[in-house]
């Protein structure tokens, strides 16, 4: 069979070319009773337009590039596909490139993008710092790792930990460690300040202090497991009771170190981890964590690089907040000795 046209579509409806047109495009002066004729005969025919032929004309490519470090972490991976389904929604497609968390191929995945003519970027950048020049005439927005002089959406970390290293304390653990992230992410920051905007609020059993205890680790399951190695290498009655992870992944690793030397989880240790992936609901024991709303965030990303809801203000980005997913990782603690001598 022939490849049917836009000229055979009209024809069969009984319209002009230009009519099909608007149909394609949801132009809003198309009556209900003609696109919906249109859209039948379209259905009928098979037709498909060219979607390379209709960025030509048009101006607009219907793409939005993504930019992400790696394709390793199932955050960045869930990004992506929530970020395809809000796009659709929108009429959009995506385009997606990997940056291996390095600078300089990111300037030129952002030059590559430009070149296939998308309509608007979303990037999550590398670590370190560095800056990011947004093509000329196209608009860029920043998602989980933000930037001070581009516009930004993305999770409250800080918020996340809060809530996290709150429900902790709130068992009873005092002995709370924190995995943070690798050194210049901003997440990595912004984690382990909710990590010690609690643990400054903190006492122990004699109303002393209690001092934080935190080491930086890359967000993958290999750094928690060295992580978790180096924190729960302690003496019994020094080594945490509890360990807020800043990644579902490191929070995994740390598992398998609990695993290794016997000390089980919950009742030998809490473990809490951030980013809600779907993972984390499947391991044993499934893991307590914070989730972040990755639709929230890919739709405010994706409205706003298509104007349909304000670009956010460069310098004060759009945050969604956090939930705590409770599940088998996390418990109250044991007592212990000294804290059973102090009671009496």
């Amino acid at each position: 069979m022939a490849k049917r046209g836009i000229k055979d579509v009209a024809e069969r409806a009984g319209v002009a070319v230009g009519t099909v047109s608007r149909v394609l495009n949801d132009h809003p002066s198309v009556t209900a009773e003609v696109r919906a004729r249109v859209k039948a005969v379209i259905e009928e025919l098979g037709y498909r337009p060219d979607p390379f032929a209709r960025s030509m004309r048009s101006k607009v490519s219907r793409l939005i590039g993504i930019v992400i470090p790696n394709l390793t972490n199932p955050f960045f991976a869930e990004l992506v596909q929530c970020a395809e389904r809000a796009a659709t929604d929108h009429g959009h497609n995506v385009i997606f490139m990997t940056s291996f968390d390095d600078a300089a191929k990111e300037a030129d995945r952002l030059a590559q993008l430009a070149g296939r003519k998308v309509d608007g970027i979303i990037i999550v950048p590398s670590n370190g710092p560095h800056s990011i020049k947004a093509p000329k005439g196209l608009p860029l927005i920043t998602v989980d790792r933000l930037l001070p002089d581009h516009p930004g959406v993305a999770a409250d970390h800080r918020g996340g930990a809060r809530i996290a290293v709150d429900y902790l304390a709130e068992l009873g653990h005092r002995r709370i460690a924190c995995i943070a992230g690798p050194s210049g992410s901003r997440p990595t920051e912004d984690r382990l300040q909710g990590y010690l905007d609690v643990m400054k609020t903190l006492r122990d059993h004699r109303g002393a202090k209690i001092k934080p205890l935190f080491i930086n680790a890359a967000f993958d399951y290999e750094s928690g497991h060295a992580a978790g190695t180096f924190l729960l290498a302690r003496p019994r009655d020094e080594r945490p009771t509890a360990i807020f992870s800043s990644s579902d992944q490191q929070a995994i690793g740390c598992l398998r170190v609990a695993n290794d030397l016997g000390i089980p989880i919950p009742a030998g240790l809490s473990i809490v981890g951030f980013d809600g992936i779907p993972l984390s609901n499947l391991i044993t024991p499934r893991l307590t964590t914070v989730v972040q709303p990755m639709s929230q965030i890919a739709d405010a990303a994706i409205s706003s690089l298509l104007g349909q809801r304000d670009m956010p203000p460069v310098g004060k980005p759009k945050l969604f907040q956090c939930e705590l997913v409770i599940r088998e990782s996390s418990a109250a603690p044991l007592l212990e000795p000294a804290m059973i001598n102090a009671s009496g």
